[in-house]
């Protein structure tokens, strides 16, 4: 089977889960009780691990075209396929609940998948091919034809149930392959809905009145969150795919889709971002503030604050489950090839095992950045989490930990992580007096200070003429690129101002993709990002906007970026879409509208 390019999918939500659609009109991927709940169609990751095949019989073949947008300010995708018999568009989306509006968007999502063919020219015959296969392919489903029409697929725990409002469907072995014609006006549906076997059962929804119905609930929702600034629809574009990725029940937002997709054809480095990560944490929730709205913001806040809990002496873990979930412990899906061959396949991640030293400062940043939004809700819970991180912090901050590249062989200081406990202790002074007599910004500041004349003096490498990785190291991490971002150094500074230039002149290509360490194979699009906000900090905006404008010339035809993209080819890589990828566009153009943004 031919594999698509990852740049090939489009991305579906209904904020509790989320769909690949290729461009040959397959739906690969879909977890659809939630983002990181089994797949149902995983024939991203395997051949034989599911799929819902939807075009024209044929397509591919010469003469056939297709062309695709998401409607305006939504993840409703419309693809027009050009046959030399006619044309038709295909309107794919995951279904809003009826009558959500605004911030109600994804709360009680019905997790189906609807699919109508409009007839726009000619008389073109359709295939659909619905081959699903539950809990990442691992089960195949008994397939039940039901009195009203419909086809019952059921398995393990989960259920199926697919509707068409035109032609008859007829269950078969393995699958529900219906063949029909289309001609120009016509209009038909189908609809995939997920139950569970001994539970919820599944919707019963007109498809076409529901894609109108998630259009109008996906644009109502952008009308109410506003962006004025440069590059105002790449912004509102990015903060719609953002939302894509927000578990709406709980505000946490997923790192990616997907689980697995390479950072390098064939390699060993395929993880699963399918969790919500603390390290992104202020990242994100500026980029909430920028191109969102305060609640966004607030509410990913408050699902982080139930997460941490009460803080003990143990590290709080960088990432969590979509529900506050803290043990996402890693297995390897053995039965599963991998995209284009890339094993192992992995559920959960490790990494919530690690010491992750740059977390606390990640969720005091956030906290200075809404205490005054936070009003009269910073109570004595919020204080007891500030006093907790900031006192952990203050314990620990000369430890080793893996970075933030989670790292999986040793421990070592990183540069970028000691910064961070920096930011935390120096947040931590600013919040003292909310935290009602329990700071203590004095000593704190002490501390604040001790590590920031560590960093000056061990983070710096004379013979590389930068500031590197890890203390003592000569090896390059475009992780530093995040001092002048942090506000722990002008990017005027003459050794920051070096850093810089050796890391565009060593670890970029093109000055456009810029990799995090020297035997990085493919170039890392938040760091393009990052070197995007130095360069406006160092008054150089021309070359700033430039390179802005190359790295978001890396998204695909419908506005997605992936976590990395292959020097040689331009192919996406890694798992998609990306938020942090999203999240460096919306933070570097708010840069370029205002440099003196924190």
């Amino acid at each position: 089977m031919h594999q698509p390019a990852i740049s090939d999918y489009g991305f579906l939500s209904d904020c509790r889960s989320g769909a690949l659609v290729g461009r040959d009109g397959s739906v690969d991927w879909w977890c659809p009780d939630r983002f990181d709940a089994p797949a149902v169609f995983g024939r991203l990751l395997d051949p034989g691990a599911g799929h819902w095949r939807l075009a024209p019989t044929g397509a591919g073949a010469p003469g056939h075209r297709a062309q695709r947008a998401y409607l305006p300010d939504t993840l409703v995708l419309r693809t027009v396929h050009h046959t030399p018999e006619g044309s038709v568009a295909v309107t794919d989306a995951l279904a809003a609940e009826l009558g959500a509006r605004g911030h109600q968007l994804g709360l009680n999502s019905p997790a189906v998948l609807l699919r109508t063919v409009t007839g726009l020219s000619g008389r073109v015959r359709m295939t659909s091919d619905f081959a699903p296969r539950p809990d990442y392919g691992l089960l195949r489903p008994y397939l039940h034809g039901q009195p009203d029409g419909a086809v019952l697929a059921v398995a393990g725990a989960t259920m199926l149930e697919l509707r068409s409002d035109g032609p008859q469907l007829h269950a078969g072995t393995d699958r529900v392959h219906t063949e029909f014609e289309v001609a120009s006006g016509d209009v038909v549906g189908f609809a995939a809905a997920h139950g569970r076997s001994y539970g919820e059962q599944p919707a019963r929804l007109d498809p076409t009145t529901m894609i109108v119905e998630t259009a109008q609930a996906w644009e109502a929702y952008r009308e109410t969150h506003r962006y004025d600034g440069p590059y105002t629809d790449l912004v509102r574009h990015s903060a719609t795919v953002l939302t894509g990725l927000t578990y709406a029940r709980s505000g946490a937002v997923a790192a990616a889709l997907t689980t697995s997709l390479p950072e390098q054809i064939g390699g060993d480095r395929n993880y699963d971002y399918r969790y919500a990560w603390l390290r992104d944490f202020s990242l994100t929730l500026r980029a909430l503030w920028v191109a969102a709205c305060p609640a966004e913001a607030s509410r990913f806040f408050a699902w982080a604050a139930r997460s941490i809990g009460q803080v003990g002496p143990e590290p709080v873990p960088v990432l969590f489950g979509l529900e506050g979930e803290r043990d996402i412990s890693e297995h390897v899906a053995t039965h599963l090839r991998g995209y284009a061959d890339s094993r192992p396949v992995r559920i959960g991640n490790e990494a919530w095992r690690q010491r992750q030293l740059d977390v606390p400062g990640e969720v005091l940043a956030a906290v200075w950045r809404l205490h005054d939004y936070l009003g009269e809700t910073f109570d004595e819970e919020l204080r007891e989490m500030v006093v907790g991180l900031t006192e952990q912090v203050a314990n620990t901050w000369h430890l080793p930990d893996r970075g933030m590249w989670e790292t999986r062989d040793a421990d070592r200081h990183y540069l970028s992580s000691k910064v961070l406990c920096w930011v935390a202790m120096d947040k931590a002074v600013t919040l003292a007096p909310r935290l009602g007599g329990r700071g203590d910004p004095r000593r704190w500041a002490a501390i604040r200070d001790d590590i920031r004349a560590t960093v000056l003096r061990e983070g710096w490498n004379e013979q590389v003429g930068a500031y590197t990785g890890a203390f003592g190291s000569d090896q390059l991490d475009a992780s530093v690129l995040l001092l002048p971002v942090l506000g722990f150094l002008p990017a005027t500074d003459p050794r920051m101002r070096a850093t810089i230039a050796v890391i565009q002149r060593e670890l970029s290509t093109d000055d456009v993709l810029v990799r995090r360490w020297d035997s990085d194979p493919a170039g890392f699009l938040l760091c393009s990002f990052w070197l995007v906000e130095c360069l406006v900090l160092a008054g150089e905006r021309g070359r700033a906007e430039a390179l802005f404008e190359r790295a978001v010339g890396h998204a695909n035809d419908v506005g997605l970026l992936s976590e990395q993209i292959d020097l040689s080819t331009g192919a996406s890589l890694g798992n998609t879409p990306q938020a942090f990828s999203h999240i460096g566009l919306i933070n570097a153009a708010w840069r370029l509208a205002d440099p003196t943004t924190d």
